[in-house]
């Protein structure tokens, strides 16, 4: 059936019958959630929201990571036609208020005793009336009155919603407010997208045509529910009847992948990029690095086959298979038949490498406030560098300035209480992506840049820092990097170390250090790096090159701010965070350069 609504994807996944729409690990074992299970626990959790007078356009929050009852609350609220606010689960208290009080949630789902902490810290600048923990908190007896848990009405409560809130459910309209989901604040203070439920369900009807979804299959839900991207998967999959495997903190997902062994796997270019890291830093012993370079010689020569979804089928690619390519793929579980990645620019030399070992990456792309997909590649139209071809029930053209514009059901209704945000985010009925592309002449879209993140050097060129960041990231010893030098006379470039492999090599070349800051300050150290970038500047155009590197002791995450939970980067927040060293990186390169 098409979808019309979202709570359209709860009916279609529990009157499937399935024995299997969940797992999650509890107690070291992985555990079974059947549709009769989440038909039980929606309704035990809708009849508790009714009984604390929740109703239709009322917002209620979820800060946690994903499980179960991630998807539970967020049905029950959405069968209601009440609104869920997802709170990421990295964020601040300060952040967290700012979230509950800018929305004006009045229920709160909390996971763990930590959130619970954390919300209770800051409950009094909300208005919040009360709070639901999912797990069976210490001393839940001592819990106060505005705090029950959530396995309480689960197990406790209906079995099945009565007919009066089945007929509600399914009289909710697709201009209905669904979701406010609060953007992750790449360049400044978040704001509250609000998506309905037609432009979600609009979004899930056309995003993964052609793709072969079935029950039997498994995915691992990992990306933080928060964000659009993962919640537009996990609806896609529920109601396609794909297995849910829960994984709610990102340092457990390989053994998570290992022990499901899903077949489909979507995920960030952050992931993607580990995994090619792995594989690096696996084949560095000389005998390992001879078979990993030949087989990769023969991966190069198939790349074309593989591409176009064909698996070669001569003795030397099986060879390279069995040697090499298979371990790479053992490493997600070995099961895998679909990768997809989004959220982020995927870079055309790492989907070139995993086309050489054997996975066609299908990438696609998309924003919070597009419900979320514009485009993707399929199988059936794949086109490696694009983004894929765009939605069926989508229009995308591209404006003078090379901005990415489109317009269609899935394009959100406005930003939370910001009339004039909401106006400025629109150009004649088309909303303003703020991404560079181009559309080719079959049709295939291709990303450049953020708009914003592009950099104007002193000289008047612009440079697209994305396309080369994605390149650098290709070197193993580099864990992340961020390009700079807007209104400078030249770019440069910011590496966080890869330590884990630095602090290896270092050991190897017999020199010691008592810290990261006495590492990264090494000559030798300043040379490895230095060296890695003239590697890239040798592809770049005069303009374009890198004339410094700044080194940091730090990793770049979601904690300390300069990734976003999506890990995406935020590059004001790196920019304000190295102020110091920057500005003396550009007064050395004055001196340097002074007659």
């Amino acid at each position: 059936m098409s979808l019309a609504t979202l709570n359209d994807v709860f009916f279609a996944a529990t009157e499937r019958s399935l024995d299997r729409v969940m797992i999650y690990r509890e107690a070291g074992k992985w555990r079974t959630l059947s549709s009769s299970d989440l038909r039980r626990n929606v309704a035990g959790t809708v009849h508790a929201l009714q009984e604390w007078g929740i109703r239709k356009g009322d917002r209620v929050a979820i800060l946690s990571e994903n499980r179960p009852e991630w998807s539970t609350a967020d049905f029950a609220i959405l069968l209601l036609g009440a609104v869920t606010v997802p709170v990421y689960a990295t964020l601040t208290p300060e952040q967290t208020a700012y979230t509950l009080r800018d929305s004006g949630a009045s229920v709160v789902f909390v996971s763990t005793e930590h959130q619970l902490s954390k919300v209770q810290t800051i409950l009094s600048q909300t208005q919040v009336q009360r709070i639901v923990v999912m797990d069976h908190v210490q001393g839940s007896g001592d819990l106060s009155a505005s705090c029950v848990l959530m396995d309480q009405f689960m197990t406790h409560g209906p079995l099945i919603l009565d007919a009066q809130t089945e007929s509600l459910a399914r009289s909710i309209q697709p201009d209905d407010l669904a979701t406010i989901i609060y953007t992750s604040g790449t360049t400044g203070t978040s704001k509250g997208a609000m998506l309905t439920h037609g432009n979600m369900a609009s979004n899930i009807n056309c995003s993964l045509l052609g793709f072969d979804m079935r029950p039997g299959l498994i995915s691992v839900s990992f990306l933080p529910l928060s964000h659009v991207t993962a919640r537009h998967v996990d609806f896609s999959m529920l109601y396609h009847g794909v297995t849910l495997a829960y994984c709610p903190f990102m340092e457990n997902l390989p053994a998570t992948l290992l022990e499901v062994r899903p077949t489909i796997c979507v995920s960030v270019p952050r992931v993607y990029e580990k995994i090619y890291a792995k594989a690096e830093i696996t084949a560095r012993s000389f005998a390992k690095r001879a078979i990993y370079g030949w087989a990769l010689s023969i991966g190069r020569a198939h790349r074309p086959a593989i591409l176009t979804g064909h698996t070669p089928s001569s003795f030397r690619w099986k060879l390279a298979n069995r040697l090499v390519f298979s371990k790479i793929r053992e490493g997600l579980g070995g099961r895998v038949e679909t990768f997809i990645s989004g959220g982020a620019p995927l870079g055309r030399e790492l989907a070139e490498w995993f086309a050489t070992v054997g996975i066609r990456i299908h990438e696609g792309y998309g924003l919070t406030e597009t419900s979320p997909v514009i485009a993707l590649n399929t199988p059936a139209n794949h086109r490696i560098g694009s983004v894929g071809k765009i939605l069926p029930n989508l229009e995308v053209r591209i404006a003078e300035d090379g901005e990415i514009l489109v317009r269609g059901p899935s394009i959100f209704k406005g930003y939370w209480n910001r009339p004039e945000e909401t106006q400025n985010a629109f150009q004649e009925g088309w909303f303003k992506t703020g991404d560079i592309g181009a559309i080719d002449a079959d049709g295939y879209l291709s990303v450049t840049d953020r708009k914003k993140d592009l950099i104007k050097t002193s000289g008047g060129k612009f440079i697209a820092p994305q396309p080369i960041e994605n390149s650098l990231k290709l070197n193993p010893f580099i864990g992340a990097a961020a390009i700079l030098g807007d209104k400078r006379k030249f770019a440069f470039v910011i590496v966080s170390p890869n330590f884990t492999l630095l602090e290896a090599w270092a050991r190897t070349n017999d020199f010691g250090f008592s810290s990261r800051a006495e590492l990264v300050a090494n000559p030798k150290v300043q040379a490895l790096y230095q060296g890695i970038v003239e590697e890239v500047n040798q592809n770049l155009a005069r303009f374009e090159k890198l004339k410094r590197v700044l080194l940091v002791s730090d990793e770049f995450s979601a904690e300390n701010g300069t990734l976003t939970p999506t890990l995406k980067m935020r590059r004001r927040v790196i920019e304000e965070r190295y102020r110091r060293q920057i500005n003396e990186l550009y007064a050395q390169a004055e001196v340097s350069t002074s007659p």
